[in-house]
Parts: structure tokens; sequence; C-alpha cells
């Protein structure tokens, strides 16, 4: 009797190689990692409007106006989180009044990052440890503020959203009441 061989032939070994591949190549293509990191810095650029928003929300709310606290807003100026500066912030504000434009990537909260209010002068505390920075942070990807009084009138924008998910199936930038379609828009007075 002969010995009884156990195991696999080289055939059975690349059908099964190959079925592994094609599921991983559909698995890949359906998933979209690409679109998937999109989002995600997405998320986190609408989160990070909602935390600056929330805090200037804190500040006013302890009696505290722009240029308080050591730091100076200019209110004809726009401030962007990125050192690449274009007037009214790359477009992002459409008013006549925003004539000049200030870049810095500083995250400090005390007045001297790139949105120039000191979070720190807040009587029980500064809400955030920095400011946030776009995900990407680039010349076509970053966030920018402008104010149009001591205390009251002020936008929070994103430049740029990237992902399907926040430009086509659900458009924010078009649905958030802003003056733009295509830039992602918070604050008390839109039209700036």
């Amino acid at each position: 009797m002969l010995p009884q061989n156990k195991g696999f032939t080289l055939v059975e070994l690349l059908v099964v190689i190959a079925i592994v591949a094609v599921l991983s190549v559909v698995v890949i293509l359906t998933l979209n990692p690409a679109e998937l990191l999109k989002q995600s810095r997405d998320s986190n650029r609408i989160s990070d409007m909602a935390t600056i928003r929330s805090a200037l929300s804190l500040y006013f709310a302890d009696g505290k106006g722009f240029n308080e606290g050591g730091a100076t807003i200019a209110f004809t100026n726009c401030y962007m989180s990125h050192t690449v500066t274009s007037t009214r912030c790359g477009g992002v504000f459409t008013t006549t009044t925003i004539t000049g434009a200030i870049g810095s990537v500083a995250t400090y909260q005390n007045g001297t990052g790139w949105l120039p209010v000191n979070f720190s002068y807040i009587s029980s505390g500064s809400p955030i440890g920095s400011l946030p920075l776009d995900p990407s942070n680039t010349s076509t990807n970053y966030y920018a503020f402008a104010a149009t009084s001591y205390q009251s009138g002020f936008k929070l924008a994103v430049k740029a959203l990237e992902s399907t998910k926040y430009t086509v199936t659900n458009p924010v930038a078009a649905n958030d009441g802003g003056s733009s379609s295509t830039v992602y828009e918070v604050g008390t007075n839109l039209s700036l």
C-alpha cells in the first residue's frame, strides 16, 4: 500500500490565492480609502469650527470682547491658519471691508496664535489647549477668521472641503447659511 500524502496541490493554492486577491480588490474599490481619508479630514474641520465657535461663545459670555487681554484684532483684516496670505483670505470673505490678510501657523490660545483672541483671559480659564489647524493646512485648505466689531460679528471659515460626502451628498458649505456655497462658514455674521 502506498503512503498517503496529505496537503494541498499547487493548483489548489493558486486558486485560493486568486480568490483572495479578487476579494481584496473588490473590498478596496468598494471602501475607497482615499475618500474615507477625505471624509475624516472634513469631519475634523467641521468639529474644529464647532470647537472654536464654542470657545468664542464662552469668551463673549464672560463679558469679553475682541482686543482684550493683549490680543489685537484689526477689523479690516482676515486671519488665516496658513502663512500664505491673499486678499480677503483667498476669497473666503466677500465683504469689501476686509482688505488685508494675516497668516500664521501658531496654535497659541493666548492671543498670539493664528486666531488673535486671548482665550486664557476667560475667568474660568481657556476652554481649548491650543488652536486647531486644518488637517492639511495648505494654501488651498486652511481656516480663516474675521470680525466686524468689538464684541459682535465674526465668521470662521474652512476654505475647502474635500470629500464627496460633504460636497455632493450632503453639501454642508452650500447649506450653512453663509455667503459662499463652496466655503464652510460658522459664526454670528456669515455675510462677511
